[in-house]
């Protein structure tokens, strides 16, 4: 952590904009559109807008905007913001932030937990400047986000571990008596109120009908009739544009929201984009990946978002798969744990150091959707740590007969 009263660094740019796929095999851009499922050329992600809007700047840190709000301001005004998983360099900022907050005006950790946790949002007698002092010390995060991250981290309940059975009927009696009010639910369970909804939507709605293990073939069939029907069909994103508690619903409550999320982005969106093949993880998707990752400004991994790294001719693995390659990669390297960010980038860049195949190498037929030109370097299997859930776009590229 910074000493109080210190400036930790300054976070990188709000958005990373990461080399192409043609860049880093040295190829011409492709201006054709995207066929079959898979978003067209004119949906691919936009170039990075510049943060640099003093007034947005200051209304991200003094406003309070729930996620409508700052979405109709991304629409009319161009709102540039972060969301998504906070950084370790976000971290660090906002730890020191509010440590300084307490130094300053000479408070014990008691009173500070007090004002965090009070129910007078920005209204504490004395302290209504905390929110937004603390958020200013971030780059261009919204101070809703700020406030429910740090209550949920700083939680007493926090980090309690596994559920017991004798939770889970806690909270389902609960559930039942109060509806879904999960913050007045936190204090019956002794739970974080995020803990519970998440318990409870996870894991024990509908788990009468519930299934777990291995997905039938007819599973799989119903989630992508499912999920088509909800997007392809009505001209949207196959990755993005997914509201699971709906498909689980629609689903009879067989399978939950996770589990359909999961099903979806790691195994069946890269299939559908692929022509109805399961695709393979290959030498020449490992090469692109780390070249993304090393053009990026980031200090570490956690500062990436892995849903700018898919391109119109890389986009067959969503972001949560390509999370898990890069964390899979990364701890190939033996002590790792004790390397930068940078000197991890650069061993994989050797150790994944690969020529690409000849532009015209031979004889071309019709446009599939795979992973890379290039043979499988027996990297593909199941066996990849779980990380972050998120989604992306997946590969174009030419297949020889």
């Amino acid at each position: 952590m910074f000493a109080p009263g210190t400036q930790p660094p300054s976070p990188p740019p709000v958005q990373q904009q990461p080399v192409r796929s043609d860049a880093i095999l040295g190829r011409p851009p492709k201006q054709k559109k995207s066929r079959g499922v898979g978003p067209s050329l004119e949906n691919a992600p936009p170039a990075p807008l510049q943060p640099d809007n003093p007034e947005h700047a200051h209304m991200l840190a003094n406003v309070w905007m729930n996620a409508s709000k700052l979405a109709e301001l991304v629409r009319t005004e161009g709102l540039v913001y972060r969301k998504g998983k906070f950084s370790a360099t976000e971290e660090a900022q906002l730890n020191a932030a509010i440590e300084h907050y307490r130094v300053t005006r000479g408070l014990s950790q008691a009173e500070l937990d007090q004002i965090i946790f009070s129910n007078k949002t920005g209204k504490e007698k004395g302290h209504e400047t905390f929110w937004s002092e603390i958020t200013s010390a971030l780059h261009l995060r919204p101070i809703i986000a700020v406030y429910h991250h740090v209550r949920r981290t700083r939680h007493p309940y926090a980090g309690k571990g596994a559920w017991t059975k004798t939770e889970d009927d806690l909270l389902l009696q609960s559930i039942a008596d109060l509806g879904q009010q999960w913050e007045k639910i936190s204090d019956i369970v002794q739970r974080t109120a995020a803990d519970c909804r998440d318990r409870y939507r996870n894991h024990l709605q509908d788990r009468e009908v519930r299934r777990t293990g291995a997905w039938t073939k007819e599973e799989e069939e119903e989630l992508t009739r499912i999920v088509t029907e909800m997007t392809v069909e009505q001209g949207k994103d196959i990755d993005n544009d997914i509201f699971w508690g709906v498909v689980s619903k629609r689903m009879g409550g067989k399978r939950g929201r996770q589990q359909c999320r999961i099903k979806w982005t790691d195994s069946l969106a890269p299939q559908l984009k692929n022509t109805g093949e399961k695709p393979r993880w290959s030498a020449m998707d490992a090469y692109i990946l780390v070249h993304k990752v090393d053009s990026l400004n980031v200090r570490d991994d956690t500062e990436i978002d892995w849903k700018l790294l898919p391109d119109e001719n890389w986009n067959v693995w969503s972001a949560h798969a390509l999370q898990r390659r890069w964390v899979t990669m990364k701890r190939s390297i033996k002590g790792f744990e004790e390397m930068s960010h940078a000197e991890i980038v650069e061993i994989l860049k050797t150790k994944k150091a690969q020529s690409p195949p000849p532009l015209n190498a031979g004889r071309k037929k019709k446009t599939k959707y795979i992973s890379a030109e290039a043979v499988n370097d027996g990297e593909d299997g199941d066996g990849q740590p779980e990380a972050g859930s998120s989604s992306g776009r997946g590969t174009t590229s030419r297949s020889s007969s």
